[in-house]
């Protein structure tokens, strides 16, 4: 039995990490049944990170690996019917969503204070007096370290957003007026996207990136239209 460690859902979202819904969408999207195991904490994860994924006696860590382990091990019924210039393509897209995007989205998080006083107690207000104290300010320094380091945090805060909003307009581009990013079915561009447009739109957290992704009129539709076909139903 397929086994996906995540975290725990809010906000109405299957999870607060774009990863972590990327994986869960792909299982949904392919038909692979599983279960969902809600962790609190990340430390016992292979890599220290989730989400992870168990399979028999396989434990994948990292959402990547986790899609090609389901893909050589169950079959590639998504991206099969791709050609060799949409993969690239594919990759290309999932690349900046995941490498370009998500940085302003942790900005977004983690250094805007009102949204900090959003995700303060969502991560941590089930820790014990002291740690729940101490452990966010720890928590949201290292993430302005690894901001500043990846160089994102680096920037004004209107050219974080505006490097965020460059992405999120490329995403609308190639999804134009198509059901999904390459055409009529799915693929798995559509899972990573919906991993983070849902974080995006769904949850309490306000900022230019939201707004933007709202102001592009098929977006918010293309969000919905994935919500309404794999998460009608609960997990199995």
């Amino acid at each position: 039995m397929i086994k996906l460690y995540k975290f725990k859902a809010c906000w109405g979202v299957p999870d607060p990490s774009p990863f972590c819904v990327k994986v869960e969408t792909y299982l949904r999207m392919v038909g692979l049944p599983y279960e969902r195991v809600e962790c609190a904490t990340m430390l016992n994860a292979p890599k220290k990170k989730l989400p992870y994924l168990t399979d028999g006696g396989r434990t994948i860590p990292d959402s990547g690996f986790i899609l090609d382990f389901l893909k050589a091990t169950y079959g590639d019924t998504l991206d099969g019917r791709l050609s060799a210039e949409e993969r690239a393509r594919g990759h290309t897209m999932r690349r900046m969503l995941e490498e370009s995007l998500y940085w302003p989205m942790v900005y977004s998080r983690w250094m805007e204070d009102r949204n900090w006083a959003v995700i303060k107690p969502l991560f941590f207000g089930g820790l014990p007096p002291i740690l729940r104290d101490l452990l966010p300010l720890f928590a949201r320094s290292r993430v302005k370290k690894t901001l500043w380091l990846q160089g994102t945090g680096r920037h004004a805060r209107d050219e974080v957003y505006d490097l965020g909003r460059q992405d999120l307009s490329a995403l609308s581009v190639q999804l134009g007026a198509m059901p999904y990013l390459f055409g009529d079915s799915p693929t798995s561009l559509d899972a990573v996207a919906y991993g983070f447009l849902v974080n995006l739109l769904a949850p309490p957290i306000e900022s230019p990136l939201k707004d933007h992704a709202l102001a592009l009129a098929n977006l918010p539709p293309y969000c919905a239209r994935i919500r309404e076909r794999y998460y009608a139903e609960p997990a199995p």
